[in-house]
This record gives structure tokens, C-alpha cells and sequence, in this order.
């Protein structure tokens, strides 16, 4: 089943269309597709000291949307964790089951710098850590620690991902925090609501955005 969260805008943004001569018929490339989707909400159970456990909300890049499906699947989200369809458990309860291909690395940028992916940098989620690295620094986002206690993504950090069919896209994560507010407060926004920008390119073979 799948299930609809709200996406702030689709916009399909016509990248290039090329037109392959094949005995007099020609084959369009799909658009590549740019979305911004507020809100997906990752929770998580335990923490502070105690087990982690809990369902990993998992997004279909394709779709644009959250999904249930146990193998239809390219990223997931709990809590501050995003691993990929693609390699093996590290072993923590409840992670789904890897049935795809994904993989994953990260890029010091912007979106508009990241035009073309590099096949030979990807890496899947593994025994010993996840493609997208776990902690404050290691990976999409940096924790303040006291006062203020923010999860901020860290500017400049662009994921890139081979999904779990082997197709790309790219994100930018803007908010860990319900609402996507421009300065939030820990104490009040609620937060594991990913808000982010991505960039999809459909077409199978196709390395470039």
C-alpha cells in the first residue's frame, strides 16, 4: 500500500530530450523530475540510554512518495538514521530487509553543482555502518549539543543515490523539524519531520541530472 504525503511542489523540469534514429521510429527520454516534499515523519522508540527499535518510514524516489511495500523501496528514515535498499542490516532492530541495489555517497556542494553521478563512489549499508554515516558531522547533519540541542543538516552536504533499480537522484535535506521553520527551536518543533529537495533522473543508463 501506498501512502501520500504532502509534497510542497512537482516541478518536471525538462532536462534534455534526445532522439534516437531506430529504423525510422525515435525513443524519448523521460523529463527528469524536481520535488520538494515537507514533513516525512521518521520516528523512532528508545534512545537515551535504551534500545532503539521501531519501523523505518521508507520513500520511493519514483513515486515521490512514503510506501509500505516490504521491496518496493529506494531510502528510509528513522530518526536521524537514512539507509538505502541496497547492501546489508547493520543489525539494529527492526531495519527492513535489503532486496534492492541502492547505494550512496555524499558530495560537498550544491544541488546545481552535482550535475553527473560518479558510479565508482558508491557504497551500500553494511554490518559495520550505513552509506549515509551515523552521528553529528559524519554524515548529513551536525548536532549543537547545549543550549540549544539543534539537528541542523550541514550546509553544503548533497546525497547522492542509485536507487534500489539502479536509476540516480539527488538530495538536499532543508529540516529536521516539523513545518521546515527557518529558525527552530528544539524545545518547541517538533522533530524527525525530514523536509528536502530532491532531483530524480528516470531513465535507466542515465548518469547526469
Amino acid at each position: 500500500m501506498k501512502t501520500m504525503k504532502t509534497i510542497k511542489f512537482l516541478t518536471i523540469a525538462l532536462a534534455m530530450t534526445s532522439f534516437v534514429a531506430c529504423d525510422n521510429d525515435s525513443d524519448d527520454l523521460l523529463p527528469v523530475v524536481s520535488i520538494t516534499v515537507e514533513d516525512i515523519y521518521a520516528p523512532q522508540e528508545g534512545g537515551q540510554g535504551q534500545p532503539i527499535s521501531g519501523a523505518f518510514t521508507k520513500f520511493d524516489f519514483d513515486l515521490g512518495m512514503e510506501t509500505d511495500s516490504e521491496t518496493d523501496w529506494d531510502i528510509a528514515f528513522r530518526a536521524t538514521d537514512i539507509i538505502i535498499n541496497g547492501g546489508m542490516s547493520m543489525g539494529t532492530t527492526d531495519e527492513p530487509d535489503r532486496t534492492g541495489d541502492a547505494g550512496a555517497y555524499i558530495v560537498t556542494g550544491t544541488m546545481a553543482d552535482v550535475t553527473e553521478v560518479d558510479v565508482n563512489l558508491f557504497t551500500q549499508d553494511s554490518g559495520s555502518g550505513y552509506a549515509i554515516m551515523s552521528g553529528s558531522g559524519n554524515g548529513w547533519y551536525t548536532y549543537s549539543g547545549p543550549p540549544t540541542y539543534l539537528i541542523t543538516p550541514t550546509a553544503g552536504k548533497i546525497l547522492v543515490f542509485k536507487t534500489a533499480d539502479g536509476k540516480y537522484a539527488k538530495v538536499e535535506i532543508l529540516s529536521y523539524y516539523q513545518g521546515a521553520p527557518e529558525n527552530p527551536d528544539a524545545f518547541t518543533d517538533p522533530s524527525r519531520y525530514y523536509t528536502f529537495n530532491y532531483v530524480y533522473q528516470p531513465n535507466s543508463g542515465e548518469t547526469t541530472f
